[in-house]
């Protein structure tokens, strides 16, 4: 009897490190796919503040957590369960897919820089205070939508030799950490001008302090922009040009590849550096040339369309 005991305790054992061991893996390989995806993450926190910048400070926090919840419903409820669906039976269509995901990031950066050279408002919506707050919160989760999608997307390819449950708990464990992450880095940024106007009225340094968060946080808004634009441009570029190689063309990413090499060893011990830093502008050139293609063919179609059919009305 006391034998059988310790045999199962030793089964018990087992079991217990193997799923231990399973549960590492999965954080594993959820931590290494999850930075593949680091760009669109980086995006997605630069791009949401923009939504609550013009609302009323006690109205910001919810509203953020809202959109949150949102980004997890299409996390969830959309964009997990069809990305398995196709990984399971049509695993060829991803990489399509993701090429068009990429292509409207780059169409956003490409439409971003337009609208700074030509100081005007990316999508003509004019003052974001007079929007309902039903109406911001859906364009907000929209455009969650793209980016989550891209998000689960890369990182799925990146776990795409995974048997099927572990492809799940890793996308699983990637939603929810980049939406915690994302959104509470978006609270944070958009609550430091009222962390700040707090301080300023301690005494001493603090209230120092307190001034120069104030100040500095049109700058921090400012550079997030600046960051979530080079990103739409840099992700996207790189989704295309990794996915026309995949497809089988491989001249541009043969060309890229090739000087990456070249600055790679000429450049010593930077030459990890120097390298990235070729693809990522190569990257990025790519990105920005295919989104004003797309900029020029959207406003000579689509956006000629819009001011047409309100003068009619």
């Amino acid at each position: 009897m006391a034998g059988g005991l310790v045999a199962l305790l030793d089964d018990v054992a087992v079991l217990a490190r193997t799923a231990a061991a399973s549960i590492d893996d999965i954080g594993a390989a959820a931590a290494k796919a999850g930075a593949k995806a680091a760009g669109v993450v980086i995006d997605d926190a630069a791009v949401t503040p923009q939504y609550v910048r013009s609302l009323a400070a006690e109205r910001e926090l919810p509203i953020i957590k809202r959109i949150a919840l949102g980004s997890l419903r299409n996390k969830f409820l959309i964009i997990l369960p069809v990305i398995l669906l196709l990984s399971q039976f049509v695993p060829w269509l991803l990489t399509p897919i993701l090429m068009l995901g990429g292509a409207y990031l780059c169409y956003e950066g490409a439409e971003k820089v337009w609208a700074k050279v030509a100081h005007h408002d990316a999508h003509g919506q004019g003052e974001e205070g007079t929007q309902d707050e039903k109406k911001l919160i859906s364009g907000a989760v929209r455009t969650d939508l793209i980016l989550s999608a891209e998000i689960m997307v890369i990182t799925l390819n990146e776990v795409i030799d995974e048997p099927f449950w572990s492809r799940l708990a890793i996308l699983a464990v990637v939603a929810v950490v980049m939406t915690v992450v994302v959104y509470g880095a978006v609270g944070l940024i958009v609550k430091m001008d009222d962390a700040g106007l707090r301080l300023a009225q301690l005494p001493g340094a603090i209230a120092t302090f307190g001034r120069g968060l104030v100040k500095a946080m049109p700058v921090v808004l400012t550079v997030l922009t600046v960051v979530g634009t080079a990103a739409m441009l840099w992700v996207g570029g790189h989704i295309l040009l990794v996915g026309t190689d995949e497809l089988g063309l491989h001249f541009l990413y043969g060309a890229v590849h090739h000087v990456e090499e070249a600055v790679h060893d000429a450049s010593g011990v930077l030459g990890g550096l120097t390298g990235w830093l070729v693809n990522t502008v190569a990257s990025a050139i790519l990105g920005l040339i295919v989104g004003a293609l797309v900029v020029l063919v959207m406003s000579v179609t689509l956006h000629r369309r819009k001011p047409a059919a309100e003068a009619e009305v």
